[in-house]
């Protein structure tokens, strides 16, 4: 199972949520905010303090993706000329997260932030935990 967890709030990373929905016709992808309490329990079992986490994370099957590698292994499976991005694994970890860090640092002024999460059209419900 994949699921990825993002932040809820973010205007930037709610269109990455639709934007992973468009492009996974598999539905392989099952998604949660990381303010839900099943993000909260889900990495408190994994020992990871989702306080420190303003990112979105990818749990593939027992493995956790995180920043940039997390992005690259989403590109990987979905439909169409995204897993071509994949390929960007090979700049070194150090530099793709520096630009997501700098990317997720700014994203509430770039992109906007909402009061609430976004919550899924009833359609979409049974893709988030």
């Amino acid at each position: 199972m994949k699921i990825i967890l993002f932040d809820g709030v973010c205007n930037l990373c709610s269109a990455s949520v639709r934007f992973t929905i468009e492009y996974d016709h598999k539905q392989e992808f099952k998604f949660a905010s990381l303010q839900s309490d099943f993000a909260k329990r889900t990495l408190s079992e994994r020992g990871i303090n989702e306080d420190l986490l303003k990112t979105i994370v990818l749990i593939k099957n027992e493995s956790i993706f995180l920043k940039s590698d997390a992005v690259l292994e989403i590109c990987k499976g979905l439909n169409g000329l995204w897993p071509i991005f994949y390929s960007f694994k090979i700049i070194p970890r150090l530099i793709r997260d520096a630009v997501y860090d700098l990317i997720s640092r700014n994203r509430y002024r770039w992109f906007g932030k909402k009061d609430k999460c976004w919550l899924p059209s009833p359609d979409l419900n049974g893709r988030f935990l």
